[in-house]
C-alpha cells in the first residue's frame, strides 16, 4: 500500500463529505474502495469472512475466532457499493444504519463488521 494510494483514498472521502450527492468518476472510485479492502486485508488478515464491493473488488478477512476457511466462499459475506464502503470506512456512516438503510447485506455469524469501523488511515 502506497502512501499516494492511501492520500488518493483521503481526498476522495473528503469529497464524498462535502457533497454526498456528487458523482464520484468510476476510476476514482473503483481505486477507492480497492484501497479500503487491502488497508482491511492487512489489519484483518484471515479468510472467516468476504467482503464484497462488486464489481470493484473483493476480500477475505479474519474476523471472529475461527480460523482461516479454507474451502471456497467462506460463510460469512458481506456485500456493499463502493460508496458505501467509503463512508463506512470514514466514519460518516455507521454499520447499524447501513444495515438499517439496506445499504450492507450481510450474513453468517461473524459478519457484523462493527469494529472494523472508521479505517484509521481516515480517522
Amino acid at each position: 500500500m502506497s502512501a499516494s494510494e492511501i492520500e488518493q483514498l483521503r481526498q476522495v472521502v473528503r469529497d464524498l463529505a462535502a457533497d454526498p450527492d456528487a458523482p464520484v468518476p468510476r476510476p476514482r472510485l473503483a481505486a477507492a474502495a480497492r484501497t479500503v479492502c487491502a488497508l482491511l486485508a492487512v489489519h484483518h488478515p484471515g479468510g472467516t469472512v468476504e467482503l464484497r464491493v462488486p464489481p470493484f473488488a473483493a476480500v477475505q478477512l479474519g474476523i471472529g475466532e475461527r480460523g482461516r476457511h479454507t474451502r471456497g466462499t467462506p460463510p460469512n459475506v458481506v456485500q456493499t457499493d463502493a460508496t458505501t464502503l467509503l463512508r463506512l470506512a470514514a466514519g460518516s456512516l455507521t454499520w447499524a444504519d447501513a444495515l438499517a438503510g439496506h445499504a450492507v447485506r450481510a450474513s453468517g455469524i461473524y459478519s457484523d463488521l462493527t469494529p472494523l469501523w472508521p479505517l484509521p488511515e481516515l480517522a
